[in-house]
C-alpha cells in the first residue's frame, strides 16, 4: 500500500507543462479534503521549478504558521554565556540559544557544524539532526532601539510588547504595527500615531476603538471610514467630519454632544461601545475587506494587484495563498506567511524577506538569493538546507562546495529526496517541494498564529502531530483587584504604574490570560491624553478580543444580499437605486464573511451605491 502511494507521488512531479492546461483535483494529505490546482498554479511551478503540493492551500498555511510563535516570550539561559535571556524559544528547545549579540557576533561560526550528505537517510531526518545542534538567537528582531521586550520586528524604537512589527517607534502592546508612532493596543495598522484599540488602520491620527480606517483624523468607535475626521460611532462614511452613528452635525454640536460619551469612565466606555458595534451590524458590509485593489480575492487586502485568496496583505502583486504580508512590497509569490519585504518569487516561505528566488524558506532574509530548505541565512545565495549561514554562497548541510559541485549535487539530493521521502507520525509524506514537516516546529501549537486562526484544542493537536504543552501559569500577587480601580481616567494616581493589576477574566478564558497585568508610565500619559478609561483586561485578554474582529481566512462561496430596495431579511433600505432595480441582486463571490455570520454583505457594485 505505501509503495503504491510513493509511486502516485512520483508521478506528481513528472514535467508540469503537460497539466498547465487545465485544473486539476487532489485529495489533501492532512485534511484528506478535496482541492483545486488550477492553471496559473500550474505555471507558477513550473517557474519555481518546483512540484504542485499535495496539501491544501489552508493546511499549507496552518503547518506555516505552527513554526511563528509571535508573542508568548520564555525566560532562559543563554546556551553560550549564562546569560538570562528572554526569548521566543522555550527551555526545552532542542537546540542552543543564544542572545541576539551572541548570535551575530564572532563568537561561533555555523561553518563548524557542516556536514556531508547521507544518501542511505531521508533528507528530512538529517536536516532534522543538523538543525537541533545549530544555535539560533533568542529574539527575531532587527535594529532594536530600547525595546527588549517586543519580538519579531525589524527597526523599532521604544516599543514595549509590540510583534510582528517594522518601523515603528514609541508604541506598546501590539502586533502588526508598522511605520506607526506613540500607538497603543493595535493589530495591523500602517502609517498611523497616536492611535488605540485600532485594527487595520492605515495613515490616520487619533483613531480610537476603530476598526479598518483609512486616512482618518480623529475617529472613535467607527468601522470601513475612509479620509473622515471627527466622527462617533459611523460605518460606511467617505470624507466625511462632525457625524454621530452617521448624523450629521455642526462642530460646536459635535463636540458638546462627545462631551457627553464621558470616555474617560469605564462604565460610559462599555456602553459606547455596545451601542457601535450593534450600529456597525445595520449596514451592509462590502464582500471583501480592502481599498484601492485590482483583481483581489481574500480579506485586509490594500494597494494590491492580481492578489488571490490571500489575507493581510499591502502593496502585493501577482501572489496568491499568502498571508500577513503587509510590509511594501512583495512580488510574484505563493504560499508565504509574513513580512516579505522587497521581495519576489518565494514559495512556502515563512518570515522571510529583502529576497528573491527562495523555496521553503523559515527566518531568512536580507540580499538571499536562491535558497531552498534553509533557515536564519542572510546576505546569501545557492545554499540548500542550511541553517545560519552570514554571506555565504553554494553550501549544502552547512558545507561549502564549489559551484560545479553544489550545481551537480543539490538535483541528486533532490531525487533522492522523491525516492527515500521522510514519513511522520501521522503517515504523512515528505518528499521535495513540501514544506517542513509539522513535527518539525519548536513549539507548542498553543503558542503560535496557527491557533489563532486554526485553533485546536490539546487533545486535537497532538492528534494531528503538533506538539502542545499547557500555559505557564506565573503566581502574581495582586495588589490591586480590577474591581477597585477607579471608574474614570482623572481619578486614576500616578502609582497605579507601580501595582499589579488583577485581570477582569482572572483566567477564566481561552484568552491566554497571565490574570494580572501592570500599566507603564508611557501608557498612563497616553489614556490620561485622550481621557480614555484605564483597561480591566490584561494584555493577552485584550489582544484576543481585539483580533477578533478579523474575518477567517477561509473562503466562502455567496450571494450578495441586496434584495432590491431592501437587503435579505429587511434589516437594511438600500439609499439609492441599483443596477438591478427591485429585484434581488443576481452576482456571486468569494469572501471570507463565513454564512452564519451576522453582516450583511453586498457586492461591490451594490457597496459602493450605499457608500455616501
Amino acid at each position: 500500500m505505501l509503495c503504491k502511494k510513493l509511486i502516485n507521488l512520483t508521478r506528481h512531479h513528472l514535467p508540469l507543462k503537460i497539466k498547465m492546461d487545465k485544473l486539476e483535483t487532489r485529495d489533501c494529505q492532512n485534511c484528506k479534503q478535496g482541492f483545486v490546482i488550477e492553471p496559473d498554479d500550474f505555471q507558477f511551478y513550473e517557474k519555481m521549478k518546483v512540484p504542485a503540493p499535495t496539501f491544501c492551500w489552508l493546511c499549507r498555511a496552518q503547518r506555516r504558521f505552527a513554526f511563528r510563535n509571535e508573542r508568548p516570550l520564555y525566560r532562559r539561559t543563554s546556551s553560550l554565556s549564562g546569560k538570562e535571556v528572554l526569548g521566543t524559544y522555550p527551555r526545552d528547545a532542542p537546540f542552543p540559544v543564544y542572545t541576539q549579540e551572541e548570535w551575530f557576533s564572532d563568537a561561533w561560526d555555523a561553518m563548524d557544524y557542516g556536514k556531508d550528505y547521507d544518501f542511505s537517510k531521508p533528507f528530512f531526518q538529517q536536516y532534522r539532526e543538523l538543525s537541533d545542534k545549530i544555535p539560533r538567537p533568542a529574539r527575531s528582531v532587527i535594529n532594536s532601539v530600547n525595546s527588549d521586550y517586543s519580538n519579531n520586528f525589524s527597526s523599532l524604537k521604544n516599543c514595549y510588547l509590540v510583534f510582528n512589527s517594522s518601523y515603528s517607534e514609541d508604541s506598546a502592546y501590539g502586533n502588526g504595527v508598522d511605520y506607526s508612532r506613540d500607538c497603543f493596543d493595535n493589530s495591523h495598522i500602517h502609517k498611523s500615531e497616536q492611535s488605540y484599540e485600532g485594527f487595520w488602520v492605515m495613515g490616520s491620527s487619533k483613531v480610537f476603538f476603530s476598526s479598518q480606517c483609512t486616512d482618518c483624523i480623529e475617529v472613535y468607535f467607527s468601522k470601513n471610514l475612509k479620509g473622515c475626521s471627527n466622527c462617533f460611532g459611523c460605518v460606511n462614511l467617505r470624507n466625511k467630519s462632525y457625524c454621530i452613528f452617521n448624523e450629521q452635525y455642526t462642530k460646536e454640536e459635535y463636540v458638546e454632544k462627545l462631551k457627553e460619551f464621558n470616555l474617560g469612565s469605564y462604565v460610559a466606555f462599555l456602553k459606547a461601545r455596545e451601542e457601535a458595534q450593534k450600529f456597525w451590524l445595520k449596514f451592509p458590509y462590502k464582500y471583501i475587506e480592502g481599498l484601492r485593489n485590482s483583481d483581489v480575492s481574500g480579506a485586509y487586502i490594500s494597494n494590491s494587484k492580481n492578489v488571490k485568496k490571500s489575507y493581510l496583505v499591502n502593496e502585493g502583486e501577482n501572489l496568491k495563498y499568502c498571508q500577513y504580508m503587509a510590509v511594501p512590497s512583495s512580488k510574484d509569490c505563493y504560499d508565504h506567511t509574513i513580512w516579505g519585504e522587497s521581495t519576489s518569487q518565494t514559495y512556502e516561505c515563512a518570515m522571510s524577506g529583502v529576497g528573491n528566488m527562495l523555496r521553503f524558506c523559515l527566518q531568512s532574509y536580507h540580499s538571499v538569493k536562491n535558497l531552498e530548505y534553509s533557515q536564519y541565512c542572510m546576505y546569501s545565495s545557492d545554499l540548500f538546507g542550511c541553517i545560519g549561514l552570514r554571506n555565504k554562497q553554494y553550501c549544502i548541510f552547512n558545507k561549502q562546495y564549489t559551484k560545479e559541485k553544489y550545481f551537480e549535487l543539490v538535483p541528486k539530493i533532490i531525487q533522492h529526496m522523491n525516492e527515500m521521502p521522510y514519513i511522520d507520525q501521522m503517515g504523512r509524506i515528505y518528499t521535495y517541494g513540501e514544506f517542513f514537516p509539522i513535527e518539525f516546529s519548536p513549539y507548542s501549537y498553543g503558542d503560535t498564529i496557527a491557533q489563532e486562526h486554526f485553533p485546536l484544542t490539546k487533545e486535537a493537536a497532538l492528534e494531528s502531530g503538533y506538539s502542545f504543552k499547557d500555559v505557564e501559569r506565573k503566581s502574581h500577587t495582586v495588589t490591586l483587584p480590577y474591581q477597585n480601580i477607579e471608574d474614570h481616567i482623572e481619578a486614576v494616581r500616578e502609582d497605579i504604574t507601580g501595582k499589579i493589576i488583577g485581570c477582569a477574566h482572572e483566567g477564566a478564558c481561552d484568552h491566554g490570560c497571565t490574570g494580572a497585568f501592570k500599566v507603564i508610565p508611557q501608557e498612563l500619559q497616553f489614556l490620561k491624553r485622550f481621557s480614555i478609561a484605564l483597561p480591566r483586561l490584561c494584555v493577552n485578554c485584550r489582544h484576543q478580543i481585539r483580533i477578533k474582529q478579523r474575518n477567517s481566512m477561509k473562503m466562502y462561496s455567496a450571494k450578495c444580499h441586496c434584495a432590491g430596495e431592501m437587503s435579505a431579511g429587511s434589516m437594511y433600505k438600500n439609499s439609492a437605486d441599483h443596477f438591478h432595480g427591485k429585484w434581488e441582486c443576481p452576482n456571486e463571490f468569494e469572501t471570507s464573511y463565513a454564512p452564519d455570520r451576522p453582516e450583511i454583505v453586498y457586492c461591490e457594485s451594490c457597496y459602493q451605491q450605499e457608500v455616501v
